[in-house]
């Protein structure tokens, strides 16, 4: 009888757990950890939809025994290619799904859904909003540039810049190109900043623009004919993908997303996208991205450094965009309101609906948020061209 108790306590994860304190208390850190990401996600309802997956995926990673996923076997030493072979015979059931952001395939995915999902119109109506989406990648590069001088490699700093971009899926796609093993810490920063945009951005708002500022009032847009909206996909999927060919599969994906919504012939394909097959990836996405979050990686130094470089980069780059709306507002004498430049942070949309809110709050006949709309969605787009332009260099 002792015998049998014996062998069923060893079959279970509790002598993995106690055999080493230090084990023991960074699985109990862990444990905290992820009870913070569940609150933030049901209770303050932070991004929901790839918060919770992704902390209950760092729970999965965390099972003592359960042996789940295996980072050794995406990770090899000298950077040789993973052997599907390998992962097949060794493999279990998240290094399964992981294969989706190994290759490269959930993070396009996600983006054929934001297309579908998103109306380019503001842009089409007033293309100067693609500077403001240029200028606030700005923190993108700032924090690169500081990443390197806190002795990360060009990789890694790669990675955590584009977190300044506030864009899940191209934070994941550079990472896990790039520096694999930081992919945990750099998905929960990025996606954790992009749900705290109504608290980060209004402070910065204020401080850069004034109250007159904030209250302009901008005119109507004009109307976008159906053949522009079929247009713009295209060509900008020709032009991106020539001049940044690495950003073609994310730029690519969101055209035809975008494509399959305006065209008008495609309403099932479109609302297959933006519904089932969106929720679907997205939680294959952040179960296999929580699970790369281990007690050994995720509790690093590194990681702090890591939020703290991707706080800095978002908040220059919100910096970024409203400093060039700002001058905006002087070079057309007022027509244009500074907050909008906000929006060009690629969370679409909820980086605009900040500014409409806080827009409003000056004066409340200020309807901003489709003014907002074209710096949003061109936000995405410079996001994918600076996740293009690391790649290229770095990859």
């Amino acid at each position: 009888m002792t015998t049998f108790f014996t062998s069923l306590y060893e079959s279970t994860g509790l002598p993995i757990l106690f055999s080493d304190p230090i084990l023991l208390v960074k699985t109990l850190a862990m444990y905290v950890i992820i009870g913070a990401l569940f609150y933030l996600a049901i209770v303050r309802k932070f991004e929901p939809l790839l918060l919770l997956p992704i902390a209950f995926g760092m729970l999965l990673a965390n099972l003592p025994g359960a042996d789940l996923f295996h980072m050794n076997l995406f990770i090899k030493e000298g950077g040789t290619n993973i052997v599907l072979q390998e992962i097949i015979e060794n493999g279990n059931l998240i290094d399964f799904l992981y294969l989706g952001v190994k290759l490269g395939i959930y993070p396009s995915l996600i983006f054929l859904g934001v297309g579908a999902m998103t109306d380019f119109s503001a842009l089409i109506a007033n293309p100067k909003s693609l500077m403001l989406g240029a200028a606030a990648q700005l923190g993108v590069f700032v924090a690169f540039i500081g990443a390197l001088f806190l002795g990360f490699t060009p990789e890694q700093a790669a990675s955590i810049g584009i977190i300044g971009g506030a864009d899940g899926p191209t934070a994941i796609l550079v990472t896990k190109t790039l520096a694999p093993e930081l992919l945990g810490a750099i998905a929960i920063a990025a996606y954790s900043y992009m749900a705290l945009i109504p608290i980060i951005q209004p402070p910065f708002m204020r401080l850069i623009t004034t109250k007159k500022e904030r209250a302009i009032v901008m005119t109507n847009l004009r109307s976008v004919s159906q053949k522009e909206k079929v247009l713009f996909p295209i060509i900008v999927t020709v032009v991106v993908s020539i001049i940044v060919p690495d950003a073609a599969p994310l730029v690519g994906f969101l055209m035809l997303g975008n494509l399959l919504n305006v065209s008008g012939v495609t309403d099932r394909l479109s609302k297959t996208v933006q519904n089932e097959l969106m929720n679907i990836v997205t939680i294959f996405l952040g179960v296999s991205v929580g699970a790369t979050a281990n007690a050994d990686n995720f509790l690093a130094f590194s990681t702090i450094k890591i939020i703290v470089l991707g706080l800095t980069a978002f908040c220059i780059s919100t910096c970024g965009g409203l400093l060039l709306g700002k001058f905006m507002c002087f070079v057309t004498k007022g027509k244009i309101n500074p907050l909008i430049g906000s929006a060009g942070v690629s969370a679409v949309p909820m980086a605009a609906r900040v500014a409409q809110v806080v827009g409003q709050k000056e004066n409340p006949s200020n309807f901003l948020l489709m003014h907002a709309m074209g710096p949003n969605v061109a936000g995405v787009i410079g996001s994918a061209v600076a996740a293009g332009v690391f790649l290229s260099y770095f990859a």
